[in-house]
């Protein structure tokens, strides 16, 4: 199905799914899921959404608040929520994640544990293995072939069982933490002149090591991330407004036009002009 929510792409899909009553009494089981491509700007809160989420972050960022704590879900890393809880979570640069809305006899215990000891953003051992395993189960959907819980059951206890196989240790938080501080800076200080060496001097680390963990973290380069950035905002900014390009191009932190203009087509493939009236 394809979504009618503000600022989610139409080129998003999503299912829902009604277990039946064997599923709730013995299965992990689906009650939606879906492939979403949100705009910036996209936010959402609930006090109540009676299902445990999992959503893996493919491109972009998104902020995720639960108990008053807020913490930024990066590209390639797993978000697990209590929806049973208040929690909130967006972005203003916009971001793509595959998720599932999930439950079972089971859920709690498993979101629990987990949630003790990786907390709510988790970076996955293996990228790769966690979005073979989201992919499996849309594909089951997208086909249109008939629905078998017990394999829909394991895919869920599949994911699951990747997180729970990651070794936890201090280093691994360290480095959310010091992401989540970089990754802050980036987002509000975009349209600045922001270098590699200020970005590792935040995280008290060398460039060259800087680089390497940040990249291994969000599956680009720091420069990569900045440019990604400020793309997000100047695609709102043409789709948005209509202020010239000159404007929009010294607005989202480029030095000229020109620059803008070719860094722009390098990113999206056609030129800005080419964007807004597409």
């Amino acid at each position: 199905m394809i979504s009618n929510e503000h600022y989610i792409s139409p080129k998003s899909d999503y299912y829902v799914y009604t277990a039946s009553s064997t599923a709730k009494n013995l299965f992990f089981y689906p009650v939606h899921l879906g492939n979403f491509y949100y705009e910036p700007g996209y936010f959402q809160h609930r006090d109540r959404f009676d299902s445990f989420l999992l959503m893996l972050v493919i491109r972009g960022c998104c902020d995720v608040t639960v108990g008053g704590q807020t913490i930024t879900a990066t590209e390639g890393t797993l978000v697990l929520l209590d929806c049973y809880a208040p929690h909130e979570y967006g972005s203003m640069i916009g971001w793509e994640a595959m998720w599932i809305h999930f439950d079972g006899p089971m859920a709690r215990r498993y979101y629990e544990h987990i949630h003790s000891v990786y907390g709510t953003v988790i970076v996955p051992e293996s990228f790769q293995n966690m979005r073979y395993l989201f992919d499996k189960i849309c594909k089951l959907f997208r086909s249109g072939s008939s629905i078998r819980e017990p394999i829909l059951s394991k895919y869920i206890s599949n994911i699951l069982t990747e997180v729970l196989m990651i070794e936890p240790n201090a280093s691994q938080h360290t480095t959310i933490d010091f992401m989540d501080t970089v990754i802050t800076h980036i987002t509000e200080h975009f349209k600045e002149a922001i270098s590699l060496s200020d970005l590792a001097e935040m995280a008290s680390l060398s460039p060259f090591y800087f680089t390497r963990l940040f990249t291994r973290e969000t599956g680009m380069s720091p420069h990569q991330y900045l440019i990604a950035t400020r793309m997000s905002y100047a695609k709102y900014m043409l789709k948005s407004t209509s202020l010239p390009i000159k404007e929009i191009a010294f607005d989202s932190g480029f030095s000229s036009e020109s620059g803008f203009c070719s860094a722009f087509k390098k990113h999206e493939h056609i030129t800005p002009s080419q964007y807004r009236n597409s």
